[in-house]
């Protein structure tokens, strides 16, 4: 599965979004591509209050507090 990670610099629950995608990327054949919110007007407004985000095709899968049990949970579907 890929997805899309949004975050931005200076963001605690972004560096820790980031280490449990990694965690989950040793048990499942996972990928993502990591945009910076703040290189693009559009996507820092829409993002900017959820950061970090996990988005697949479009839709927001899981946003904020993102642990690996609910990363499980995602790839398990």
């Amino acid at each position: 599965m890929h997805v899309t990670f949004y975050r931005q610099d200076n963001c605690p629950l972004c560096d820790e979004a980031e280490m449990m995608l990694r965690l989950a990327q040793e048990d499942y054949p996972i990928t993502w591509t990591s945009i910076d919110i703040r290189t693009d007007d559009a996507t820092h407004e829409k993002y900017m209050l959820m950061v970090p985000v996990v988005e697949k095709e479009g839709e927001v899968l899981l946003y904020g507090n993102i642990g690996y049990i609910d990363l499980v949970d995602l790839f398990e579907k």
